[in-house]
């Protein structure tokens, strides 16, 4: 099974950005993000969704 959520690090990783461009994100409404406690996850399907939204190079 595919994770539904994961964490900051990991969004960095996989967009391939540092962690502050992923918090811009967030803060700009382009990341969904699940608060467990004290952790910050992103939602898989608003990474896939920002990822194909943006035109490619």
């Amino acid at each position: 099974m595919e994770p539904l959520a994961i964490s900051i690090n990991q969004t960095a990783k996989a967009l391939g950005v540092g962690r502050s461009s992923v918090y811009a994100l967030i803060k700009s409404g382009g990341l969904d993000v699940i608060k467990i406690g004290r952790r910050t996850l992103l939602t898989t399907e608003s990474i896939r969704r920002l990822a194909k939204s943006r035109p490619s190079a």
